[in-house]
């Protein structure tokens, strides 16, 4: 499964379209006013499927990650110097990524592929490209490009 992640233009929030293949909505993103990132996750139909919060006043970026209002998982940023690694504790997921930080990959505990993270370089907005091995991963997968994009985010 291949879905197109794509920040809003013009957005007071953050603010993000994930689209098909096809280019039919597949999720929105609304990011609320709030002490640190918090993205709220809907699907096409407008049905609240999850948040990304980031924890506040830790030592490195931290975020939580909500199926609903079920606490599923954290991803942590680790201090590294040259590809970024984030700590994960969602469904024994482990992620990596290369120097620039545009590519990164997702795999399960025994090294199967997960999923693909690409960002494309050459657009106004942030947008990456998420190859999913199974659409049933989609959800959390998303999960963990918000939380790394806003970590980006506020690095920068």
């Amino acid at each position: 499964m291949e879905l197109l992640f794509k920040e809003r233009l013009f957005s007071w929030f953050d603010s993000y379209d994930i689209y098909d293949a096809q280019g039919n909505t597949i999720f929105q993103v609304q990011g609320q006013l709030s002490w640190g990132h918090c993205l709220q996750i809907y699907d096409a139909a407008g049905n609240h499927l999850g948040t990304v919060k980031e924890k506040v006043l830790t030592f490195l970026p931290r975020f939580e990650l909500y199926e609903g209002e079920k606490l599923i998982g954290h991803v942590q940023k680790e201090l590294t110097f040259f590809k970024p690694r984030y700590a994960i504790d969602v469904r024994g997921w482990d992620i990596t990524g290369n120097f620039w930080e545009w590519d990164y990959q997702i795999t399960d505990l025994s090294g199967n592929f997960i999923a693909s993270i690409s960002k494309e370089i050459w657009h106004l907005t942030d947008t990456y490209v998420l190859n999913i091995a199974n659409s049933e991963d989609a959800l959390h997968v998303l999960m963990l490009v918000l939380a790394i994009d806003a970590e980006k985010c506020s690095r920068n």
